[in-house]
């Protein structure tokens, strides 16, 4: 699977070329050749935020043992492998020896981490796995010496640089690659245009590959930005901590280099398209523009499915389907590209024709007599395309008044001056149309109850037939935003709209009926792309049975989130819950209300009844003895925050294995699971509506 990653816009073009384009006003062609192209968390310990304590406790998990995996292409020899182990020892005692004042201590550490995964996971895929491992314990050792004599892990200058930060999800260092110009120099004040790369999907992507593909590389050819190559925790096509991951790395290289964020292109190829198609049009306020190369839009049609998911699931599509999107094209650049005998064409003309649909601009190319991969040509004027929309960079503030923007999730609800803050209807199309002329701004909304306006960016504003608002003195002029509702039994002649007043903007921020918002909207799977924390029982189970299936479980999630998100649980008893971890963290919790104290504590406050005998939710009954609900919901503890009860992820690991596009959440915000010999089947799901509210 071919990715473009080090390849930049000083390839050849061809004289030859023919256009696709989709028309809109102002749109200008883009042409493609017609030549044929060649623990920390491990149980009883408590998160300290300490890197040296981590990789005292990652040692001891290390030491375990070894899993196994299928396909190794070069496993390590007797010797290697000892030298191997001896060398991630050296490497875990010479961290624990640093002082925690050393500057950028996780550069160093992420050797000492990318190994330990890779022994842990047998991950021996690439031909060269064994030479890169032996020299990710020469580049760990190389970076120690350098903090040892108190200079920097990694020296950086012009060329390619892999460094890494210390996630907030779950305190784990996650590496990225940068790239920094021949003409970069340290100390300068000159802020620079970034491109933002995502990688396709491979079968030997860990921790030790991505450094042997950067680490130590020449900078891109001929380029006059600052590249951010991000890792995503893997082969997940960016999505849940996956996308986490590629704002975790951008806000780090921004502390670290002077970025201008009015310049910032997002691209990538295969799954790293299918990752710009999604990350492009659910956050386009965020570029410059967009390159998406070979990227699936959706799932039925890019895993052949015609009959369909069962409806929870289906309506699950929406988070990540980009296809849903396409309005939002309205508000960034976008190019395509697709190899003529690629069958991932399909998706590029797909949305190509969402674009027509729904008359916004889309630039296509088609690389004559290509597969999955660039022809030289294409390549040339796909990185031209994003190089000037990147030399011009996005408008600054107020920018844009004229907004087209669609989303089906308050996940996604930002674009430039606006916020949908509430939807009516969750997972149904919420869409803002406005128009500016002679300082007044005109706004017209679908599925949306509340919504923020910034309060520079017109004289006057009106919501659909709201009189207008004079911007500048709404709500006493003292809150850079300016807040309207729509209330279902609102003045008619307003169609429900008004403006929130000073204090009841306060209170609306506050959100102290905790309604749905962004951060706070479901489902499940969305409190594991935040700061999170297993809460285990410690007391007396109701039901042994039901005890043991969460203990199981939680090893389960533990299992999985290891080798597939590259990170470790951070666990904790019931009884040594704090109220540190209840204001930062969402609040796992695994077991029932007789063996978790917290979920005792909290149960009368969540949308369901469980006694020893029975559960109740949305109007049914269960018998407890072989039932047990999972949800998500505002934590009654802090209503900031989430709750969950005894899920993880609700991706399992046998579609961790399949296409990434299958990603998308199982379960919405609550189920009731039936528990047997053979594991736990939902016999019960439901979205809950905008007020966190189960309708019967």
């Amino acid at each position: 699977m071919a990715s473009p990653i080090e390849l930049g816009a000083h390839l050849a073009p061809s004289p030859r070329q023919r256009s696709v384009q989709c028309p809109a006003a102002g749109a200008k062609k883009v042409r493609a050749t017609e030549r044929k192209g060649t623990a920390r968390s491990s149980p009883g310990h408590r998160p300290q935020g300490r890197l040296t304590g981590r990789i005292t406790v990652l040692l001891a998990v290390l030491s375990i043992g070894f899993l196994s995996s299928a396909a190794l292409a070069e496993k390590p020899n007797e010797i290697d492998r000892r030298t191997l182990d001896q060398g991630l020892a050296e490497l875990g005692s010479n961290l624990e020896g640093l002082p925690e004042t050393a500057k950028a201590k996780t550069d160093a550490a992420i050797c000492f981490k990318a190994l330990g995964w890779m022994l842990r996971h047998e991950e021996w895929a690439r031909k060269t796995a064994v030479r890169d491992a032996l020299n990710i314990i020469r580049i760990g050792n190389e970076r120690i010496k350098r903090l040892q004599a108190g200079e920097p892990a990694v020296p950086l200058k012009p060329g390619k640089h892999v460094l890494a930060y210390q996630s907030a999800v779950d305190e784990s260092l996650q590496p990225y690659a940068v790239s920094l110009p021949e003409g970069w120099r340290p100390g300068e004040s000159k802020r620079w245009p970034l491109h933002l790369v995502l990688h396709g999907r491979s079968n030997d992507m860990n921790e030790v590959s991505f450094f042997a593909s950067h680490d130590g590389k020449p900078p891109v050819k001929d380029s006059n930005w600052i590249q951010l190559d991000v890792y995503g925790r893997g082969n997940n096509a960016y999505r849940w901590v996956g996308e986490t991951d590629v704002f975790e790395a951008l806000a780090d290289v921004k502390k670290r280099f002077l970025i201008d964020e009015r310049r910032i292109a997002l691209w990538g190829f295969s799954m790293g398209g299918a990752g710009a198609w999604h990350l492009g049009l659910q956050h386009p306020d965020l570029w410059s523009s967009v390159g998406a190369g070979a990227g699936f839009v959706d799932f039925y049609d890019y895993q052949g499915i015609s009959e369909g998911l069962p409806e929870i699931q289906h309506t699950m599509l929406k988070i990540y389907d980009s296809k849903d999107y396409a309005l939002n094209l309205y508000n960034v650049p976008v190019i395509t590209y697709g190899g003529e005998f690629d069958k991932q064409l399909a998706a590029s003309l797909a949305m190509l024709d969402a674009a027509r649909s729904v008359e916004v601009p889309l630039s296509l190319l088609i690389g004559p007599g290509m597969g999955h991969k660039f022809d030289d040509a294409s390549l040339k004027t796909f990185m031209a395309f994003l190089t000037a929309h990147n030399e011009k960079g996005r408008p600054e503030f107020p920018g844009r008044r004229a907004l087209k923007f669609h989303t089906y999730t308050l996940k996604f609800n930002k674009c430039d001056w606006l916020r949908i803050e509430e939807q009516h209807e969750p997972y149904v199309d919420s869409e803002i149309n406005s128009t500016y002329a002679d300082g007044m701004l005109q706004v017209e909304t679908h599925n949306v109850r509340a919504l923020a306006v910034a309060r520079g960016v017109a004289d006057f504003v009106s919501i659909e037939v709201l009189p207008k608002v004079a911007l500048a003195e709404a709500a006493g002029g003292q809150l850079p935003d300016v807040y309207f509702v729509q209330e279902k039994n609102g003045q008619k002649e307003n169609n429900g709209w008004r403006m929130l007043s000073y204090d009841e903007s306060l209170a609306f921020i506050d959100n102290e009926h905790a309604h749905k918002r962004h951060g706070l909207q479901g489902p499940i799977d969305d409190a594991f792309t935040q700061p999170f924390l297993i809460v285990r029982g410690s007391g007396t189970p109701w039901n042994a049975n039901i005890d043991r299936w969460a203990h199981s479980e939680r090893n389960r999630v533990a299992t999985e989130w290891d080798q597939w998100f590259r990170g470790q649980l951070r666990v904790v008893d019931d009884s040594a819950l704090d109220e540190k971890d209840i204001s930062s963290r969402n609040l796992v919790l695994f077991g029932d209300p007789g063996s978790n104290a917290v979920i005792a504590k909290v149960i009368d406050n969540l949308p369901l009844k469980w006694t020893k005998e029975t559960i109740t939710i949305g109007g049914k009954m269960y018998p407890a003895g072989d039932h047990v609900p999972v949800l998500i919901f505002p934590n009654p503890l802090n209503p900031s925050k989430y709750v969950v009860l005894n899920s993880g992820p609700t991706v399992k690991a046998d579609e961790y294995r399949k296409s990434n596009a299958w990603f998308f959440p199982r379960l919405g915000d609550a189920a009731v699971l039936k528990v047997d010999a053979s594991g736990a089947t939902p016999v019960w799901s439901t979205i809950m509506n905008s007020d966190w509210e189960i309708e019967k």
